[in-house]
């Protein structure tokens, strides 16, 4: 029986010990406590470009302001080329076959919810003069192109909106234009094809300032009061997307050219 407190005093001894020797360790690994990247030079341009293109596609990059000035070709190459369109081919695809699985109701309350710019209509002619993202955006420019209203349709945004029309979706666009815009941005669409939505939303003058995410959340918050089920939204940014009310699901479009949060 005299062992038992033995062991015990044994015990505190080793469990002190180990103690102190955790307390004095400094781990070998860190995590990075600064948000900046800086790729390394020796990277192939358009090795690094694709990956960056990833990571802002996935919102891995959060909010960024510019495309890198060596991606700049990069990204004019990937929008005037083949792949962009592929892309938006496939989201559409998978956006029709996700549909076709909704059961529609009667009630007229089935919903789908696009963006306008680089969802329903691109804007690569304005991007074209304009670096593709790389110059600091200019609102005096921007609103002169959107008032020429001569954006074209996205062929496969085109295709699927009238898909999703002939299935009996409401369709609600959802924009972040603003109020002044409506008749030209109307007439755009129009003029692109578009017809027959149930509701165009834009930015009224008290939603000046808003981000985006809380601003396109509190209208689609709207149409879930009245009675709406949104069972699809598009969008080419993740402010379209995130946030509350959200759709049950949610198709992505590529966009490397801007970020709006």
């Amino acid at each position: 029986m005299a062992s038992q407190p033995l062991t015990f005093l044994f015990l505190l001894l080793v469990t002190a010990s180990v103690l102190q020797s955790s307390a004095s360790f400094e781990p070998k690994i860190r995590l990075p406590t600064t948000a900046t990247i800086v790729p390394r030079s020796d990277i192939d341009d358009d090795l690094y470009c694709a990956s960056w293109q990833l990571a802002v596609e996935t919102n891995n990059a959060g909010s960024w302001a510019a495309i890198p000035s060596r991606c700049v070709p990069f990204v004019r190459d990937y929008m005037t080329g083949q792949r962009y369109a592929s892309d938006c081919e496939v989201v559409a695809n998978y956006s029709l076959a996700y549909a076709s699985t909704v059961k529609i109701d009667s009630d007229g309350k089935d919903a789908w919810v696009f963006d306008v710019d680089e969802t329903l209509l691109t804007n690569l002619p304005y991007y074209r003069d304009h670096g593709f993202g790389s110059e600091i955006f200019n609102e005096s420019c921007w609103d002169e192109w959107v008032a020429e209203a001569k954006a074209p349709a996205i062929p496969s945004s085109l295709k699927l909106y009238n898909g999703l029309k002939q299935m009996r979706f409401k369709i609600f666009v959802l924009t972040g234009r603003s109020e002044h815009q409506r008749n030209d941005t109307r007439k755009n669409l129009e003029l692109a094809g578009y017809t027959g939505w149930e509701g165009l939303i834009l930015r009224g003058a008290s939603d000046g300032g808003t981000p985006a995410t809380i601003f396109k959340s509190e209208r689609r918050s709207v149409l879930v009061n009245e009675g709406y089920r949104i069972h699809g939204n598009s969008g080419d940014q993740w402010s379209d997307l995130l946030g509350f009310a959200v759709a049950k699901r949610s198709f992505k479009l590529p966009n490397p050219m801007y970020y709006i949060a």
